[in-house]
């Protein structure tokens, strides 16, 4: 496999070569230093990076000026950062490069050991397609509405298991282009364009009806695994689209209560009021509903009372590195308690290590997601999943 070129960005030497070392152990890299961020900018000048690994408490300009200088650079590498400073200092930071459209795949608390190391790897190694990601840009409206009717664009399944006794009890739908040439493309390289072309919809019906036809082989398997499906907001703006919704599943012989619909924060609609509408009317015709990303973002206390709301999912960037820091903890046994006496399916998504998840499991969260559990699969390898989780339940 063609190595990573990743790009550290640490003031102090003997952290450089300590960084250079745990690299070394975990495989080949391609590997360059910058003691501060103007050197880091010049690097980045010069040519391109997989990765940028960079501390944050650095003299003359420090990490959060060169994330900011990061974001105008012609191309934009994927980006971890690391400090000694509070979880809240990281998360913080992470904030700033997210909001400016770079893309940070990991947050460290220093001194940095080879467990987080390498799950900063794997992340890395998820985003990696088998051709650059310049080759996908420009997809066409007319190629898009073709793989979405040839069924390229494919619903596949990542697990939610139960911590009270490990298994598999449900699945969030999440879509792959299955491409006749590039491979299998994760969502990042062709949902811009989607969306651009205002597709939403169109994916919508293609993902509902796949995992509805993915849920009835199952069935027959003996698994009942209820899945959830990403709506973004805006569509809500629709106000018979719950109608439609029903319809289209009564159609495929699928089942409502089976079904939930996580709403999204990637859009908003033109009104909050066709938020709430469009959350009541689903939830009267008998799906599930879940706050999506809670955490982050306009997700608030409010619309999680307000909402009829079936599930809480709890954003990544509060389970990531829970287990090693105490207020990070704390909120998460807040939040966790709060949905619960709710009565609601309380999800942690993102969990990446057996710490994260004992603390999960200790702090009585309901479900997990993430990495450490699976990727997300197609429907055969997810029936193999639930096969080797054990036998079906009886239902």
């Amino acid at each position: 496999m063609k190595s990573f070129s990743i790009l550290i960005v640490e003031d102090h030497p003997f952290q450089q070569l300590y960084l250079q070392n745990l690299f070394n152990e975990q495989g080949l890299f391609d590997l360059e230093c910058a003691r501060d961020g103007a050197e880091a900018l010049a690097r980045l000048n010069r040519r391109d990076f997989d990765l940028v690994l960079t501390d944050l408490l650095m003299p003359g300009m420090d990490g959060v000026q060169f994330i900011q200088g990061l974001a105008a650079q012609r191309s934009r590498p994927a980006l971890a950062i690391m400090s000694a400073a509070s979880r809240r200092m990281l998360m913080g930071a992470s904030l700033v490069a997210s909001n400016l459209q770079v893309k940070v795949i990991g947050l460290l608390s220093k001194p940095v050991n080879a467990a987080a190391l390498g799950c900063l790897i794997d992340q890395l190694q998820a985003l990696r397609q088998t051709v650059p990601v310049e080759a996908h840009a420009g997809f066409d409206r007319q190629r898009l509405l073709q793989a979405l009717d040839k069924g390229e664009l494919q619903a596949w399944f990542q697990p939610k298991k139960a911590l009270n006794n490990g298994r598999i009890v449900a699945a969030e739908a999440l879509v792959r282009w299955v491409h006749p040439k590039h491979g299998t493309l994760l969502p990042g390289l062709f949902l811009p364009a989607l969306i651009a072309f205002d597709l939403e919809e169109p994916l919508l019906w293609r993902v509902l009806e796949q995992a509805m036809a993915a849920q009835a082989i199952w069935r027959q398997q003996g698994y009942d695994i209820p899945v959830s499906i990403n709506l973004p907001t805006h569509l809500l703006n629709s106000h018979d689209l719950p109608d439609r919704i029903l319809a289209f599943v009564l159609k495929h012989q699928g089942l409502p209560a089976r079904i939930c619909f996580e709403l999204m924060e990637c859009s908003v609609p033109d009104d909050i009021s066709n938020f709430y509408a469009g959350a009541c009317r689903l939830r009267i015709k008998g799906f599930g509903l879940s706050q999506d990303d809670f955490g982050k973002g306009y997700s608030s206390y409010m619309n999680l009372v307000s909402a009829p709301f079936t599930e809480l999912k709890i954003d990544r960037a509060l389970v990531q590195g829970c287990n090693a820091n105490a207020e990070l903890a704390q909120a998460l046994t807040s939040i966790v308690s709060l949905g619960r006496q709710l009565g609601l399916t309380v999800v942690a998504e993102g969990v990446e290590t057996a710490q994260e998840l004992a603390l999960l499991r200790k702090i009585d969260c309901t479900q997990v997601q993430g990495f450490l559990i699976s990727h997300a699969v197609s429907s055969d390898q997810f029936q193999q999943l639930l096969t080797h989780d054990g036998p079906a339940n009886a239902f």
